[in-house]
């Protein structure tokens, strides 16, 4: 089984074998059952399913803790079931080390603090950068940052110190999201 690092730990890749729409709502479930620990009601919480759970999607929780909106989002898997075992994963170990005091309130809400409208700034970000959607490739987008930056950088003979701005603001998003 292979293993993916997330936010600097490393992870088992979860592979989803059957049962697609079952076991997505298994780990809803879960995800919801792992924040009631935290008081939170589904009320709190949106845990988006998709209808079809073995076609490629990005799954996201997305909870208020602690006067904070908090998210996390995968889609580094080529199911969206897969994707969201992925969330679970992630949310129960870093809920344990909070819980274990391993880590701080602070420190995990630096881990899952996000902008409301995350989703969509993550789309014109690889907009601006030029990559497909659902594209996470880091260093593809990595490198059309770099080709961009040089081309409109506020030095350059074509600077645009606006284009400039957005093109630093697009990358910082996506590498918080993939890195």
């Amino acid at each position: 089984m292979s293993m993916i690092n997330i936010k600097g730990y490393d992870f088992k890749q979860i592979a989803i074998r059957d049962s697609y729409n079952r076991r997505a709502l298994q780990y809803k479930n879960k995800i919801i059952g792992y924040l009631k620990v935290f008081g939170l009601t589904e009320d709190d919480m949106d845990i988006p399913l998709e209808s079809i759970t073995i076609r490629k999607a990005q799954a996201s929780a997305s909870w208020y803790m602690w006067n904070e909106h908090l998210f996390f989002s995968y889609n580094r898997s080529t199911k969206f079931v897969e994707n969201l075992a992925m969330v679970a994963q992630v949310i129960k170990y870093f809920i344990d080390l909070l819980s274990e005091d391993k880590i701080t309130q602070e420190e995990f809400l630096k881990l899952f603090v996000e902008d409301n409208d995350i989703i969509e700034q993550r789309k014109n970000a690889r907009e601006i950068l030029g990559v497909e959607e659902s594209s996470t490739d880091f260093e593809t987008m990595h490198k059309n940052y770099k080709n961009l930056s040089k081309e409109h950088h506020p030095d350059m003979p074509n600077g645009n110190t606006e284009k400039f701005k957005k093109i630093n603001s697009a990358h910082k998003i996506l590498k918080r999201e993939l890195n």
